[in-house]
């Protein structure tokens, strides 16, 4: 019984190394985004999907939160893999009342603050969360079918990693709250894609208006 347990943990452990030696090799590609005017995007979702692309276990493994904190959600948008469990935080020390209407998930978390949430995302697309009480509180969770997935900074860079060093007949994918169809992200063919790769893309739509704060420092329910 004994050395059966070894065996098993040594071909568990050699499973779990030989999968991080993949992803290891495979490096990353960075994507510079602008808008249809050649400003920097920022708060942009990037993702990659084609056949070649290998799923990262520990992406789709990962423990995903979005928060409530000074008001807000954190983060202001997140980005899972189809099947992943978000847990929904109030960091707060007031009442927050989470919903979504969207068409990829719609639920309702009634008044809470002391007992976390969570829910499993299947359907990919994004999900628009509001609070009931906090009517300026606004936050996406963008469901993709990849596990190569990156947030552009304030430069509208990100940097999505790679499952190996050469990718071919991959599309990158770009999704923005700003878009008027939140569920029609922009695709981008690709050909070839290498690591250290810089992908210089430009949306072809203008986008929207975005929410102000509006926030009313009266409106709290303790």
């Amino acid at each position: 019984m004994i050395q059966l347990k070894h065996i098993l943990s040594t071909a568990l452990a050699a499973l779990a190394l030989a999968s991080a030696s993949v992803f290891a090799a495979g490096g990353q590609v960075s994507v510079h985004l602008v808008d249809k005017q050649g400003k920097a995007l920022p708060g942009a979702a990037v993702w990659l999907t084609g056949q070649g692309l290998t799923a990262d276990q520990a992406v789709l493994k990962q423990s995903y939160k979005m928060g409530q904190k000074d008001r807000a959600f954190t983060p202001h948008l997140l980005i899972v893999p189809q099947q992943a469990e978000v847990s929904f935080p109030n960091y707060d020390s007031i009442l927050h009342h989470v919903y979504s209407f969207s068409p990829a998930k719609s639920f309702e978390f009634k008044l809470y603050r002391d007992q976390p949430q969570a829910l499993t995302f299947s359907a990919t697309g994004a999900v628009e969360l509001g609070c009931n009480i906090h009517d300026w509180m606004l936050g996406y969770i963008l469901v993709v079918d990849s596990t190569h997935f990156a947030v552009t900074d304030q430069q509208g860079i990100a940097r999505i990693s790679l499952p190996k060093a050469e990718l071919t007949d991959v599309v990158l994918k770009v999704w923005h709250e700003g878009f008027m169809d939140l569920d029609s992200p922009e695709s981008n063919s690709l050909s070839r894609v290498k690591s250290g790769d810089k992908l210089n893309i430009q949306l072809n739509q203008a986008l929207g208006m975005f929410q102000d704060d509006f926030s009313d420092e009266f409106d709290d329910y303790e």
